[in-house]
């Protein structure tokens, strides 16, 4: 047992080694976090809902910033080594497929919650600097950012230049501390005008938040590494953007299709171009007959006042559930749900717990199945 921890341990760390060495991932994480810093500094003019649009845009980023890191780290740890034939030498020694794999993706899991980590903590920075027309731009944050980065590339340089150690992961681990001490200064020691007579503050909802994007990026390294057992990158990528895609539109595609239509709002369903006319006439009937609440939409107590020869009719319309929606509903990632945007958009300052341990179940079993499959395509793989 403790052999085996140490080779996941030993495998792990030369792959998260690996995926913080490449200098395009030090790209990366300082050109998210600098655009995040960006997005909050100049006027929008948005009416007073600066806040609101810079904290979504820089919410955006860090997605885009998972799915691009993620792709990076599983191609640089897995596809690469199968190219060059770094794994078929690891995997002559005593180390199954399973555990190969598996440390793979706990290496490659921890480089992107350093990723995530650093542009949460800038986000946090974002939160506190925005403004809105009648605020101003927050100079001092924007000065002890720009020096908090330049100090990170500073160390940087001189460990590869005395000690020559990697300049890249030198540089991220030097940046993840010193934008850290950059947030807490920026927090504790300066002040800015928000709006109109109001100090800016931090949200710390953007902690949550950024938590539910780390699970997404979790999820995207699981499909990025799957992925990479048999193909290179760029087709990754490909792979990777479509399921992104898709997957933000799941709910669109497969989810209403994956419930019959008496379970549906009905009053929206009436005013879509899903149904035909004789199906609508339907619904509209049902709703008029059992919507004892005038809610639009049927609740449990009402749909079991509907007959069975009422159920009966509408299936033979063709207003049940599609068969194959359920089974691409369930395989195809809901990006949607880790997506907090619209939470954020409230000026209540809490955050619903409850709804990230959700979250992270569904994350876990996504990643359980995904790595299942990984693992099926690795052991059939045949390495040259």
């Amino acid at each position: 047992m403790w052999f085996k921890l140490q080779q996941i341990y030993a495998i792990a760390g030369a792959s998260f080694r690996e995926a913080i060495r490449q200098p395009v991932f030090l790209l990366l994480v300082t050109a998210t976090s600098c655009f995040e810093i960006f997005l909050a500094t100049p006027y929008y003019f948005g009416f007073g809902d600066e806040p609101k649009l810079i904290k979504n845009s820089v919410l955006a980023v860090m997605y885009l910033s998972a799915l691009i890191g993620s792709v990076l780290a599983a191609s640089s740890s897995l596809a690469r080594e199968i190219r060059v034939g770094t794994a078929q030498t690891v995997l002559s020694k005593p180390v199954s497929h399973t555990l190969f794999f598996l440390s793979k993706y706990i290496g490659i899991a921890a480089a992107l919650t350093l990723l995530l980590y650093i542009n949460t903590v800038t986000a946090l920075i974002a939160s506190r600097m925005v403004f809105d027309v009648y605020g101003r731009t927050d100079v001092a944050a924007l000065l002890i950012f720009a020096l908090a980065v330049a100090v990170a590339y500073g160390i940087g340089g001189l460990t590869n230049y005395f000690l020559r150690r990697p300049f890249p992961s030198d540089a991220i681990i030097a940046l993840a501390v010193t934008v850290t001490i950059a947030a807490v200064i920026i927090a504790q020691f300066t002040e800015q005008m928000q709006s109109l007579g109001e100090k800016a503050r931090v949200d710390w909802r953007m902690v949550p938040a950024g938590l539910l994007i780390l699970f997404a990026s979790w999820v995207f390294g699981a499909i990025a590494l799957t992925c990479s057992t048999r193909l290179d990158i760029i087709p990754t990528l490909a792979v990777c953007s479509a399921l992104f895609l898709i997957g933000l539109m799941s709910d669109y595609l497969f989810g209403r299709r994956a419930e019959p239509a008496w379970k549906l709002n009905i009053r929206e369903e009436l005013v879509g171009t899903r149904w035909t006319p004789a199906q609508k006439d339907i619904l509209r009937t049902l709703l008029t007959k059992y919507d004892s609440n005038d809610s639009g939409q049927l609740e449990s107590e009402e749909l079991s006042r509907i007959s069975e020869s009422e159920f009966a009719q509408m299936r033979e319309a063709g207003l049940d559930r599609a068969w194959w929606a359920p089974l691409l509903y369930a395989a195809t990632p809901n990006w949607q749900v880790f997506w907090v945007g619209d939470i954020l958009e409230t000026e209540k300052h809490d955050f619903p717990w409850v709804y990230v341990g959700n979250v992270m179940l569904y994350m876990t079993l996504y990643i359980g199945a995904t790595l299942i499959i990984g693992i099926v395509l690795f052991e059939n793989k045949e390495l040259k």
